[in-house]
């Protein structure tokens, strides 16, 4: 349990850093990969997309932070639980949309588990409709 932790904690922390390559290294080379949208995804959320592994990874936070200002990011744990190769990270995203200067809230739970020191399952859930709200103009709303 303890190097899962370890291994959670530390990817929780380059994330905080804005450290996308140095996160992307915890991953194993194939991951699990899934966010709580639908298959086709949403054109406002481009971030929102199958990933397969490693090299897909940093992409994915470094897509995350040019869609948001990072200086105004206050996402939260407030929760860490660890059962063998599985932990369960719960806390709220509080992130600002770049180029509407919206701001929005989501409670959420990330599922990882961990083999071999890297992190092999990457499931997280989100208020996906908040996301894309915030995300979307009022005319893309109303279509």
């Amino acid at each position: 349990m303890t190097a899962t932790r370890d291994i959670v904690q530390e990817l929780l922390g380059r994330m905080a850093k804005g450290d996308h390559d140095g996160a992307a290294e915890l991953f194993a080379e194939e991951i699990d990969w899934q966010l709580d949208w639908p298959e086709e995804g949403h054109p406002a959320v481009p971030w929102i997309r199958r990933r397969t592994g490693r090299g897909d990874v940093a992409g994915h936070f470094r897509m995350l932070e040019a869609y948001h200002v990072p200086e105004l990011n206050g996402t939260s744990v407030t929760r860490i639980l660890v059962d063998g190769a599985d932990a369960v990270v719960l806390g709220h995203i509080r992130q600002t949309v770049r180029a509407n200067g919206r701001a929005y809230t989501s409670p959420f739970a990330l599922h990882l588990t961990v083999e071999n020191g890297l992190i092999t399952r990457y499931h997280i859930y989100e208020d996906s409709l908040t996301v894309a709200r915030a995300l979307t103009t009022e005319a893309d709303i109303s279509e």
